[in-house]
């Protein structure tokens, strides 16, 4: 088993917080059936403090991971824009340094439109 020096440059991994359980798991769903991501992690509840319209604020979150490839990244960010419950969803992508190309090839694979 390999590890790629130069895993996919186009694979990105997405960080975007759900209030909840339920709406973590449709936004998930939805993604991956349109093909936007290959693979949607849904982390354990977390507890985040952040300012928000002035205010200090803190929330119980769901953390979601987002595997997908950097030109449907947009397509991504609009689809959660659009199904999010928050106003000004967290949507931050990172490109990976290494990875299995193997695993990195399927996510290119799962996140093709199909014809």
């Amino acid at each position: 088993m390999r590890i790629c020096d130069n895993p996919a440059m186009d694979v990105r991994l997405v960080f975007c917080t759900c209030p909840d359980s339920g709406s973590a798991q449709t936004l998930a769903h939805h993604l991956v059936e349109r093909r936007l991501a290959a693979c949607v992690n849904l982390l354990p509840p977390m507890q985040s403090v952040y300012r928000w319209q002035g205010q200090i604020e803190q929330a119980e979150e769901v953390q979601l991971l987002i595997k997908t490839c950097a030109d449907r990244l947009d397509a991504l960010m609009l689809a959660i824009t659009q199904q999010h419950p928050y106003e000004l969803p967290e949507i931050v992508a990172i490109s990976p340094s290494a990875g299995l190309p193997a695993y990195m090839d399927w996510i290119r694979a799962q996140t093709r439109e199909e014809h």
